[in-house]
């Protein structure tokens, strides 16, 4: 897939002769909705044999005119392109509302950018989706200038679950209050967290014997609800690693989220035990994904009744995981 950060990246040859099937959103979580709109969309320039494009928004519009309402971000730009390429999508259109888009009305916005620039045949979008200055345009105003330039429109509705509308919110809603498993039910895959491990206060190996892999991660970000979960841990990017790990291969982790209250610590953290295994993970990128809570976050009186909890931690965590380890797709 290939990946255009801004509409001026994009050649003027790209689907001048035959067209393009193109949606547009943030897509973030790349939840199963937002599956069912991209695959209906790559179905689609299958049957017309055009490319599928996916236009997003790097950082969320909601940031751009709205930062103190901003949602927190499910993951990184680069975890939305590796599931939005794993759909069969050709080209992924990154967009900075501060620098394009931001104050081009419904009509500009349909003209340059579905007409002009990306020769879009059929458009996708949810019925939720809105466009141009202020949010004017709608799904409906999508379908109405697809009538009177020739372009075909398909509004999806959106996806439920019971009563519950499966969206990026109500996401952040169930990790917040520590529902992993109804999180990974909505995205349709654990929710994870990517990013570098670094260097913690060194307590975890040294004194208490559970030497962790440490990501901090930014406020922008989302987390579960502090606690300690069972999950996987992989290391993702492809240098060999000191001990015995490799790289690309999911281990099983008992994960700690929060601030380390026992200790004192302040910055919030995922802290990841990685089971029976012995490497230096040091300055290596990491995806942790989250499949099962094992308890909330508790201060404890001493660190002789912590160890007591971790033990319990590391044997719960073998038990929710007891599956075969597979390896990972990269």
């Amino acid at each position: 897939m290939d990946i255009l950060h801004g509409l001026n990246a994009v050649p003027e040859s790209f689907g001048a002769l035959d067209g393009t099937v193109l949606t547009i959103g943030v897509f973030d979580g790349v939840h199963r909705g937002h599956q069912m709109l991209i695959k209906a969309a790559v179905d689609e320039a299958k049957r017309l044999q055009v490319p599928c494009v996916v236009m997003t928004f790097e950082p969320h519009p909601v940031a751009v005119f709205r930062p103190e309402a901003a949602p927190t971000a499910l993951m990184p730009l680069e975890e939305r392109a590796r599931l939005i390429a794993e759909l069969g999508v050709d080209a992924l259109i990154v967009i900075d509302f501060r620098k394009e888009l931001a104050g081009e009305s419904a009509q500009d916005y349909f003209d340059k950018v579905v007409m002009g620039t990306l020769h879009a045949r059929h458009v996708f979008v949810g019925e939720n989706f809105t466009f141009g200055r202020n949010a004017s345009g709608t799904s409906q105003t999508m379908v109405q200038l697809g009538e009177q330039n020739g372009v075909d429109v398909t509004v999806v509705r959106l996806l439920k679950e019971g009563a519950t509308r499966i969206c990026s919110t109500a996401i952040r809603d169930e990790l917040a209050q520590g529902n992993i498993s109804v999180a990974k039910d909505y995205m349709g895959r654990p929710f994870s967290v990517v990013g570098p491990i670094e260097r913690g206060a060194g307590r975890g190996g040294r004194e208490l014997g559970y030497p962790t892999a440490n990501q901090y991660v930014a406020d922008v970000s989302a987390l579960p609800k502090d606690g300690v979960y069972a999950g996987w841990l992989t290391i993702i990017d492809d240098a060999p690693i000191g001990g015995n790990m490799v790289p690309g291969k999911r281990y099983p982790a008992a994960i700690s989220v929060g601030t380390n209250p026992t200790f004192g610590d302040k910055r919030r953290s995922v802290e990841s035990y990685v089971l029976d295994r012995d490497a230096d993970l040091y300055d290596r990128m990491a995806r942790v994904e989250f499949v099962a809570k094992v308890r909330d976050m508790v201060k404890f009186d001493s660190v002789d009744e912590l160890l007591e909890h971790m033990a319990r931690d590391v044997s719960r965590t073998r038990e929710l995981l007891s599956e075969p380890v597979a390896d990972s797709v990269e």
